[in-house]
C-alpha cells in the first residue's frame, strides 16, 4: 500500500532523510521510531505529500505522491504532529469542514461522516465545543478524527497517543489495531510500551537512515533478556 525508495531531504548543508526505503502492506501497523532529529516526521511529511523529496520515490496505493499529490491524499489520512486545528471552530465545525473537502458535499454526507469520526474517537461529548477550550489529549483525538473522517486505506500517524492519560492510550491502540486488519497504518512514537502493544513492525531510523526494519520479537532477539529501551539505545547510539 505505501512504498518508499530511496528518499531523501535535505535542509541546506543538512541532510535529514538519507536513503530511506520500506514498504507497508495492509494489516502492518509499523512502529517508526528514533531518537527527535532522527528524520521521523520529514520522512512522513515526505510520504503525506506535505514536504516534496529532494530524490527518491514515494508511492501510496499505486500512486506517486510527486506526480499525483492529490490522488495520493485521497487515499491517506495523516495526522501531524501536534495535531493542528482552526482553534476558534468547535470539534463538530472542524471536522464538517474536513468532510467537505474531502469530497462530502451533501449535509446527510457529511453529518454521517462526521458523526462516525466523533464516536470512533471518543469526541461525542465535546463535539460542540470550542477546540482551543480543549485539553491537550482532546486536540489529539481531534486530530485522530480528521486523519480517520474518510475512512483511507492508509493511516500516517505521528505521535498519536502524545498527551493522552493511560486509559485513553488505551482506547487509541484498540482503535487502530481495530482498523489495520484492512488498513496500512504508520504510527511514529516515543513509547516504546507502544510498539509491543500493537506494531507488527518496527523500524528504527537514526541520523536519516535505517538501522532496523524487523517484528518487535526479532528486534527483542538482538540482545536475549534486554529491555527494548535498552536495544534502542544501542541501535541509535551505534549508527550515530
Amino acid at each position: 500500500m505505501i512504498e518508499v525508495k530511496d528518499l531523501v531531504k535535505n535542509y541546506g548543508t543538512k541532510c535529514a532523510v538519507a536513503g530511506v526505503s520500506f514498504r507497508v502492506n495492509r494489516g502492518d501497523i509499523l512502529g517508526f521510531l528514533g531518537p527527535n532529529g532522527a528524520g521521523k516526521s520529514t520522512t512522513m511529511r515526505m510520504i503525506a505529500g506535505y514536504l516534496r523529496p529532494d530524490e527518491g520515490t514515494v508511492m501510496v496505493g499505486g500512486l506517486d505522491v510527486t506526480v499525483d499529490p492529490v490522488g495520493v491524499k485521497r487515499q491517506l489520512g495523516y495526522m501531524p504532529e501536534n495535531s493542528p486545528a482552526y482553534p476558534e471552530m468547535t470539534v463538530e465545525e472542524f471536522l464538517g469542514f474536513i468532510a467537505e473537502i474531502r469530497g462530502f458535499r451533501t449535509i446527510a454526507a457529511r453529518r454521517a461522516q462526521v458523526d462516525l469520526a466523533l464516536a470512533r474517537t471518543q469526541l461525542v461529548t465535546v463535539r460542540r465545543q470550542v477546540i482551543e477550550t480543549l485539553s491537550k489529549g482532546y486536540k489529539q483525538r481531534v486530530g485522530l478524527a480528521q486523519a480517520l473522517l474518510h475512512n483511507p486505506p492508509a493511516l500516517v500517524l505521528d505521535e498519536p497517543t502524545d498527551g493522552l492519560d493511560p486509559n485513553q492510550k488505551n482506547e487509541v491502540r484498540s482503535l487502530i489495531k481495530s482498523m489495520a486488519q484492512e488498513k496500512a497504518v504508520i504510527l511514529s512514537t516515543h513509547i516504546l510500551e507502544e510498539v509491543d502493544a500493537i506494531c507488527t513492525r518496527v523500524i528504527i531510523i537514526a541520523q536519516g537512515r535505517v538501522v532496523a526494519d524487523e517484528t518487535p520479537a526479532e528486534l527483542r532477539a538482538r540482545a536475549p533478556g534486554a529491555r527494548l529501551d535498552e536495544i534502542f539505545r544501542d541501535l541509535t547510539r551505534s549508527n550515530a
